[in-house]
C-alpha cells in the first residue's frame, strides 16, 4: 500500500492549477479551496474581498514513490507567474498569490531549495515572490468549484486561460501524464 503524501500549493485561480496538476501520474486527488485563510470556513465570496486573508489553493494527495513533492513544485513553478505578488493575467487579490504551504519540515527544504534554483536558473528577469510558509489551515471550496474545467471547456476562461496551461503540462511533462 503506498504511503501518500498531502501538498497545498497557491497559483492564482484554483481552477488552472486543479486542471493542470490533475492529470498527474501518482496524483490520487486534488482539492480546490482555500489556504491560510483567518476566518474559518471561508465561502469564495467572502474569499474574494480579500478580507479573509485566504488564498484559492488546492491541496493535492499524491504518491511520493511515483512523483515527488521536488516534481510537483517544478511543475507547479511552469504553471504560473510566480513573480507577481496577488496576481495571475487579469486575476487579482490576495487570494490570487503564489504560495506553498508546507506540510513539514521536509517540505519547506524542498520549497526553499526548488524556489533558489528557480531563482538562480534565470527564467524569470524579476525575483520570485511566492510566499513559503507552514500549514495553517486549508478548507474545501464549494462543490461548483471542484473539476471546474473538466466540466466546462468551452467556458471563455476555461478555453482562453487554462487550455494553454493544460497544453503546455501536456507536452513539457508528457512523461509525467497519466497514460
Amino acid at each position: 500500500m503506498a504511503q501518500l503524501e498531502t501538498a497545498t500549493l497557491a497559483g492564482g485561480c484554483f481552477w488552472c492549477t486543479e486542471a493542470t496538476l490533475q492529470k498527474l501520474r501518482g496524483v490520487h486527488a486534488i482539492i480546490p479551496g482555500y489556504a491560510a485563510s483567518k476566518v474559518e470556513n471561508p465561502s469564495y465570496e467572502a474569499v474574494c474581498t480579500g478580507r479573509t486573508g485566504a488564498a484559492e489553493a488546492i491541496q493535492i494527495t499524491f504518491d511520493p514513490s511515483v512523483i515527488s513533492y521536488e516534481k510537483l513544485l517544478e511543475i507547479f513553478w511552469h504553471i504560473h507567474d510566480p513573480t507577481t505578488l496577488n496576481r495571475q493575467g487579469n486575476d487579482v487579490g490576495t487570494q490570487y498569490r503564489s504560495g506553498i504551504y508546507y506540510q513539514n519540515e521536509e517540505q519547506k527544504q524542498t520549497a526553499l531549495a526548488s524556489k533558489a534554483a528557480l531563482e538562480k536558473s534565470g527564467s524569470y528577469k524579476d525575483s520570485v515572490v511566492t510566499e513559503i510558509v507552514p500549514f495553517t489551515n486549508f478548507y474545501p471550496a464549494e462543490d461548483y468549484h471542484k473539476n471546474y474545467y473538466e466540466r466546462n471547456r468551452f467556458q471563455p476562461y476555461c478555453m482562453f486561460v487554462i487550455d494553454p496551461k493544460v497544453r503546455k503540462v501536456l507536452k513539457e511533462y508528457q512523461k509525467e501524464i497519466e497514460a
